[in-house]
């Protein structure tokens, strides 16, 4: 599933950072919780209303945002 489905971006909830299905929970946060050495599985224990799909849509919204970021630089140092 692709990670438009699952991410969602609302100026209103936690400062307009992408969150997963309108929880207020962010990418940032599993991002960090991966970074932090948490496995998939640790995450969704401790956060239920989280699955893998979930989880896998984070790092593909990362991975995207930082490729398009990316990209822009090269653009402006041209």
């Amino acid at each position: 599933m692709p990670w438009q489905k699952i991410i969602t971006i609302e100026p209103g909830k936690r400062s307009g950072k992408p969150c997963i299905r309108g929880m207020r929970i962010t990418v940032g946060d599993v991002l960090g919780w991966l970074a932090s050495g948490m496995t998939i599985v640790e995450i969704i224990d401790d956060f239920p209303e989280l699955n893998e799909t979930d989880i896998r849509a984070c790092l593909a919204y990362a991975a995207e945002s930082e490729s398009r970021r990316a990209m822009l630089l090269t653009h402006a140092a041209s």
